[in-house]
């Protein structure tokens, strides 16, 4: 990739080691490639586009029965924003992970045991729901591993008001990049919005789009190649799991001055437990590892989060990996608490 231009600036193209890309494309026809690793995984299930358009009831707000905006008309809204940012490209079918399913019956169905209900008899929706779409020809190596350009978000209904008349809808969109080696996602500060709130698609479709055509993908890819250019000792990287783990026992009025830490003492220890085990991102033979690898550890071990803390968390690992490198240059900006 061209890192010397916008990529998504108007009227610009695509510029790739294989040449411009110039592919109009029906979403139908979208490339499927064959399974990988989910990107998040926790309590969740993989769906299909059909499943949530044909299988699942769409909640209404109670006092004035008007419709939400339904799971899969923000993934379609997603996907024919990008088209519409960044025309000419191919789009991966979206990978779509659920959760919290929620039941239901047909009143002619009222008075039957749980047992004997039929499925046209039964109703169903998911509270939460993420997504991403990758974008294939858009890739870059960093630090020996293949990322691809990706978008995705993450809608919950538990966040919405439901009992009362339809207000604001609230949804996380981000435009990032997915390590194709363990399907991590990178996410940054420009390319993720954490909450749009929206009362049409229309209104969605428009923030969408701003969120991708604000993505600064040269200083996102620039970020991420400089991690690997630093390196912490087996007794600095013990310092900062500790104080992780410490982290998370401090007062309130301790954590003022230092950066958040959005992990759990789990997702620490599996941190910890990949330092040494992980296939791709596991100390060297010197027994120390890169940022490039500790940032990896952390987006792996966010696999774990539920879906509507998932993207915050994403961005999160980012934020702390950069925040240490920069602590290693010396620089004083509280994440110095972690390695002393």
């Amino acid at each position: 990739m061209n890192l010397n231009f916008n990529p998504f600036g108007e009227n610009e193209e695509f510029s790739q080691s294989n040449g411009v890309v110039h592919h109009e494309i029906d979403l139908s026809q979208s490339i499927s490639l064959p399974a990988r690793k989910p990107f998040i995984e926790a309590n969740t299930m993989e769906v299909k586009l059909q499943h949530l358009s044909n299988d699942c009831i769409i909640p209404v707000f109670a006092k004035d029965n008007e419709r939400t905006i339904s799971h899969q008309e923000f993934i379609d809204s997603s996907l024919d924003a990008c088209l519409s940012v960044i025309p000419g490209i191919n789009i991966e079918l979206p990978e779509i992970r659920v959760s919290h399913q929620i039941k239901g019956r047909t009143p002619d169905a009222i008075h039957k045991p749980a047992s004997q209900l039929l499925d046209n008899e039964k109703t169903i929706y998911y509270e939460r729901m993420a997504f991403i779409a990758r974008i294939p020809e858009i890739t870059e190596k960093i630090g020996g591993n293949t990322v691809s350009l990706a978008i995705g978000g993450v809608r919950s209904y538990n966040l919405e008001n439901l009992y009362q008349k339809k207000s604001m809808e609230k949804f996380k969109f981000f435009i990032g990049f997915q390590n194709l080696v363990c399907c991590n996602l990178c996410v940054s500060t420009d390319g993720y919005q954490e909450q749009m709130k929206a009362s049409s698609l229309e209104q969605l479709s428009g923030y969408i789009m701003s969120v991708i055509q604000n993505y600064k993908v040269d200083k996102h890819i620039l970020q991420m190649k400089e991690l690997s250019e630093y390196s912490l000792t087996e007794q600095q990287f013990a310092q900062l799991v500790g104080r992780c783990r410490l982290y998370q026992h401090l007062s309130k009025d301790a954590k003022k001055s230092i950066p958040e830490l959005h992990f759990t003492d789990g997702q620490i220890n599996l941190v910890a437990k990949d330092f040494y085990q992980d296939e791709s991102f596991s100390r060297d033979d010197r027994g120390d590892i890169n940022l490039w690898n500790v940032y990896n550890l952390f987006t792996q071990a966010n696999k774990s989060s539920y879906i509507d803390t998932f993207l915050d968390r994403s961005l999160n690992a980012l934020e702390f990996t950069t925040g240490i490198q920069n602590a290693l240059k010396n620089e004083e900006n509280g994440y110095e608490w972690f390695l002393s």
